[in-house]
């Protein structure tokens, strides 16, 4: 079944604010994230909740898109202890359906085919940004949850091989350049 994500969601653009040495929410921008949108651990209360709109504050399982600039992602909030907003550069995803699992949806707007629809669509040479109206249109393809389920476990599994891989490559490296650096001792 395809859907249009603006059908099973309320799409809302991030906070803005400027950031301060010490308050009591954590102002979520595209630094906090790395290079496959997983949030960073060290994130420290930059925001005064002062005047902050309750519908700002992330809940758990928002999905946060970064709209702007030429790395876009789509990455699932799952709560921690200290209250955050998205900066303006996310939109903010709160589905309002059960029949959709966040992570799910993070997966397909994260996958290549996906990304290259949207990168069409974005605006803007200098810093080029997706709107929310091509986010909203966009049509997400919703397998039943037990294909969903399906679906994430192997792409998990799939991080997972990519991950050892990549660690199985840098000790062979190591272990090649001990070896040639062991050679070239022992030809004295």
């Amino acid at each position: 079944m395809k859907v249009a994500l603006k059908d099973m969601a309320l799409v809302q653009t991030g906070y803005f604010a400027k950031p301060i040495a010490k308050g009591e929410v954590v102002y979520l921008q595209s630094r906090h994230f790395n290079e496959t949108g997983i949030l960073l651990d060290t994130l420290k209360p930059n925001l005064s909740a002062f005047g902050i709109p309750q519908n700002h504050i992330l809940q758990a399982n928002d999905i946060l898109f970064a709209a702007k600039g030429s790395k876009n992602f789509a990455a699932v909030y799952e709560k921690h202890n200290l209250p955050a907003v998205a900066s303006s550069s996310f939109f903010v995803i709160r589905l309002n359906v059960n029949t959709i699992i966040p992570k799910f949806i993070t997966w397909f707007l994260n996958h290549p085919e996906t990304q290259a629809v949207l990168k069409t669509k974005a605006k803007g040479t200098a810093i080029p940004s997706i709107t929310k109206e091509a986010l909203c249109n966009m049509d997400i393809y919703i397998p039943s949850i037990e294909k969903q389920k399906t679906i994430l476990l192997i792409s998990d599994l799939y991080q997972k091989e990519k991950f050892l891989k990549q660690q199985i490559e840098i000790l062979r490296e190591n272990q090649i350049q001990q070896q040639i650096f062991k050679l070239l001792r022992n030809d004295d």
